[in-house]
């Protein structure tokens, strides 16, 4: 069972982080690393995930601030209809919650 590195740590302030595993938790620290991510969090992101890995998680979750997924959408060359989050209709329904 391969844990994350302690440098990571900062990134999971809202859980445990000691119970966190590499293996069941991709998705998941894909997205904090692609949201909240320094340099070194980016660096060991593409040292131990798939590009396929990356574009899938930015693809399919609707959390990310719309300045981190243009960024990586950018980088990663996915077009924006394809990102969740910066669907059209996802952000007016955004918008009627947090009207700013």
């Amino acid at each position: 069972m391969r844990k994350l590195p302690k440098f990571l740590e900062k990134y999971f302030w809202d859980v445990e982080f000691e119970k966190i595993t590499f293996k069941k938790s991709k998705v998941y620290t894909l997205r904090r690393i692609l949201e909240y991510g320094d340099e070194e969090a980016v660096a060991w992101m593409w040292k131990n995930f798939k590009k396929s890995e990356i574009k899938n998680a930015l693809s399919n979750f609707r959390g990310y601030s719309q300045k981190s997924a243009n960024f990586w959408a950018f980088i990663l060359n996915v077009k924006k209809d394809r990102v969740k989050c910066l669907n059209k209709s996802f952000r007016a329904i955004q918008k009627q919650f947090w009207p700013y």
